[in-house]
């Protein structure tokens, strides 16, 4: 078994969490709470990127449409994850769509605002920074995967990181529900390919789908066997 391979389908590293509600209560106006039903865009691409988004509840789908009018899915964000960074690095616009993909509340940060907080705040700087390292990390990771990797176990370790592999106890994650679709732009690949070897998870007790979509920890060695 490689190390690095094991290493590869570990979720993302812990982070510390952000206290969103006391950065509420904070001093400044420069943030506020949104709310967006299923579906509902939270940006777009080529929108003006002037802010930074914190997810408190729900979940986010991270977009990238191409000039040939392809789409990509690039991320799958939850509670504690942020998005819209780029505007902290002179991003004038957004580069991809971030959809909600069930009922999502999350924090908007100005620009101007999260600058001070990094820099009045070495705790909270610590604390983003550390995050930034782990998401650079995972997105190392799935360049790999996608590069050297089978669908199927593109597939296995996508699963894997959406039930935040590593950050639940016992032996099965819960998943949001998430259609067949998506995940085939996740990994690349087809739809048909996609439900041939969800139908083979399940049937070898990898996985449950009934409504929801419960992942069993068994399913790693579908990604670390050679």
């Amino acid at each position: 078994m490689s190390r690095a391979k094991a290493r590869s389908v570990k979720a993302r590293q812990k982070h510390p969490d952000f206290d969103a509600e006391a950065f509420l209560k904070s001093a400044g106006a420069a943030r506020r709470v949104a709310t967006y039903p299923k579906g509902k865009v939270v940006f777009s691409q080529g929108h003006p990127s002037d802010t930074v988004m914190y997810v408190q509840k729900g979940g986010i789908k991270i977009s990238v449409l191409s000039r040939a009018g392809k789409e990509a899915v690039v991320a799958m964000l939850g509670p504690g994850d942020f998005f819209g960074e780029g505007a902290l690095t002179g991003q004038s616009i957004r580069i991809g769509t971030a959809t909600a993909t069930m009922p999502t509340t999350v924090l908007v940060i100005e620009k101007g605002a999260m600058l001070r907080l990094l820099h009045d705040e070495p705790t909270f700087s610590a604390r983003f920074i550390s995050y930034m390292l782990a998401r650079n990390l995972r997105i190392e990771a799935d360049l790999v995967d996608h590069l050297f990797n089978s669908s199927e176990k593109r597939l296995a370790r996508t699963l894997l990181l959406l039930g935040r592999y590593g950050d639940q106890a016992g032996a099965e994650r819960k998943i949001p529900k998430i259609s067949q679709e998506t995940l085939a732009e996740m990994i690349g690949t087809t739809r048909s390919r996609v439900n041939f070897f969800m139908n083979k998870f399940r049937d070898l007790g990898f996985i449950e789908y009934n409504g929801g979509l419960k992942i069993n920890t068994s399913l790693l060695g579908v990604v670390l066997h050679d």
